[in-house]
């Protein structure tokens, strides 16, 4: 089997990488490296060539379609994104260009190429909104309130019409906020890096608005594990891939903080433009049509997480 990667050098697709390749499937990635680092794949970039292959590419650029024509891809898994809320906020037209363009380009190569499947990442934290039902579950109405969770939803729209339409089979993983090694602690998105950046240099921490927002924190090994599954399961569902709990902001500082041995309080700020006041996921669907659960406890996972970082910090990754 042979895979495309859209976005493969990223945090969650180096990640899946490394899982299909030790699957033994024939990866493709495309990343521009806007985000992603070649670093994230090291273990992937000493793979025999005819294992592996890396393309530096904007999915926005009409040559997306003609690349993917031409590696024939048996499924795609649709990663790459313009993931920061704050940034669609700001540059609306500049989100949608990625998020809409770039995957309609995908799309339309993956219907020239006779690809038998593609996997989406849609954002379960941004199409519902701020949801009366929490965890909410997939059949919730959708009324995001960022131009990102717009275009998540938009492409949502666009699979079914090329499932039905086009003959594309598809699934879309609406993921929670998404959390483990290899996450930018620099960037703008990813509390969890940015918390455990900050801590392991002895600084506090930034909180934005008082701290009792929550959101569903998953662990990102959990998560590649759903997308390998949806490779032959769930066609044309949308199924969240959550805990189906919700975590506070603060209660995520005290935690890590513990973790990381740091005894000083987080500075408080005034809250960001377009994020929600809640979000959590029933994974109950995917349950169903995946036998998917999560099984890395937060503790766990923020545990393994700090070790990360402290192992780049050290050199020894």
């Amino acid at each position: 089997m042979r895979a495309l990667v859209t976005g493969g050098a990223g945090f969650i697709g180096s990640t899946l990488v490394d899982r299909l390749l030790a699957e033994d499937w024939k990866v493709d990635v495309v990343d521009d490296l806007s985000i992603g680092s070649l670093g994230n794949l090291g273990d992937a970039r000493s793979q025999p060539d005819r294992r592996f292959s890396f393309h530096r590419l904007d999915v926005s650029s009409p040559a997306i379609v003609d690349l993917i024509a031409h590696r024939r891809p048996d499924v795609i898994f649709h990663l790459a994104a313009q993931a920061d809320v704050r940034v669609s906020v700001s540059r609306p037209t500049f989100d949608a260009t990625v998020n809409i363009i770039g995957s309609l380009n995908v799309l339309e190569g993956a219907v020239k190429a006779g690809v038998t499947k593609i996997v989406f990442a849609s954002s379960g934290g941004t199409i519902y909104g701020a949801s009366d039902e929490i965890p909410t579950r997939e059949g919730a109405p959708q009324h995001p309130e960022s131009p990102y969770g717009v275009a998540k939803k938009a492409v949502g729209d666009y699979l079914h019409y090329y499932r039905e339409v086009r003959g594309l089979e598809y699934s879309a993983l609406a993921l929670g906020n998404v959390y483990g090694p290899r996450q930018d602690p620099s960037g703008e998105a990813g509390v969890v890096a940015i918390f455990a950046g900050k801590l392991l240099n002895h600084e506090r921490p930034v909180i934005y608005g008082d701290g009792e927002q929550t959101r569903d924190f998953v662990y990102v090994d959990d998560v590649v594990d759903a997308f390998v599954r949806a490779t032959e399961k769930a066609g044309g569902l949308l199924l969240n891939v959550g805990t189906g709990v919700e975590t506070s902001v603060q209660q995520l500082y005290d935690a890590m903080a513990r973790l990381a041995g740091f005894k000083g309080q987080a500075r408080y700020d005034t809250p960001r433009a377009g994020e929600l006041r809640r979000s959590a996921l029933d994974p109950a669907r995917a349950a169903i049509h995946l036998g998917w659960k999560p099984w890395t406890s937060l503790e766990e996972g923020l545990a393994r997480t700090l070790e990360h970082f402290k192992g780049v910090r050290s050199g020894n990754r």
